[in-house]
């Protein structure tokens, strides 16, 4: 299989983002986008998904971070679609439960071709320290339809708006993770009954 890694650009008004990714990594993560909290959830990507990812992004946070966090979710996600490829030999469906203390959450993908979201997360509040938790839909949401994946989010349970966006985030990775894995028994083949994952 050839490398799957891309490196995509992101330049308007309001934001400008650069992305590399390289799917088949060591989780390792190298983040600068002036959002910590952003920052401390894409590394649980990179970690748990076993994804190097390099993020570059300056945007218009003196208004607030909502371009930023949306125009990251979509730039990863175009460099996501890019470096997967044509998907031949891959398991497609990903899933994880991730726990922490208290919270739980279930994260399921299909890497399908066709964008789709399900974000059932009740954060309890409005805020995580000064980060916006409304902003998280809008990244997975910029995600998704980038990637061209169908994603579904499930918190199960929880209390504590940190841990229950920690398990969030944790099951992402691990569920791309799983999708992402070379089943041998494909041996090339697409995981279709279309014969293409396209859309």
């Amino acid at each position: 299989m050839s490398a799957r890694k891309a490196t995509t650009k992101r330049d308007t008004l309001e934001t400008q983002i650069e992305v590399s990714i390289n799917l088949d990594g060591q989780g390792k993560a190298e983040l600068s986008t002036g959002i910590p909290f952003l920052e401390h959830m894409l590394d649980q990507i990179a970690r748990h998904g076993l994804i190097d990812l390099r993020i570059n992004a300056k945007g218009d946070n003196h208004i607030d971070d909502h371009h930023t966090v949306e125009d990251i979710g979509i730039t990863l996600g175009q460099a996501f679609a890019q470096a997967v490829g044509d998907k031949k030999g891959i398991r497609r469906y990903g899933h994880a439960y991730v726990p922490l203390d208290e919270a739980l959450s279930r994260v399921v993908i299909d890497l399908s071709g066709r964008p789709g979201l399900e974000h059932a997360v009740d954060y309890g509040r409005a805020r995580i320290g000064q980060f916006d938790t409304d902003l998280i839909h809008e990244f997975f949401q910029g995600f998704v339809n980038h990637a061209q994946v169908t994603l579904h989010i499930d918190n199960l349970r929880g209390r504590n708006a940190h841990h229950i966006a920690e398990t969030v985030f944790k099951a992402f990775g691990r569920a791309l993770r799983m999708a992402l894995e070379v089943d041998a028994r494909m041996q090339g083949m697409t995981p279709s009954t279309k014969g293409t994952l396209s859309g």
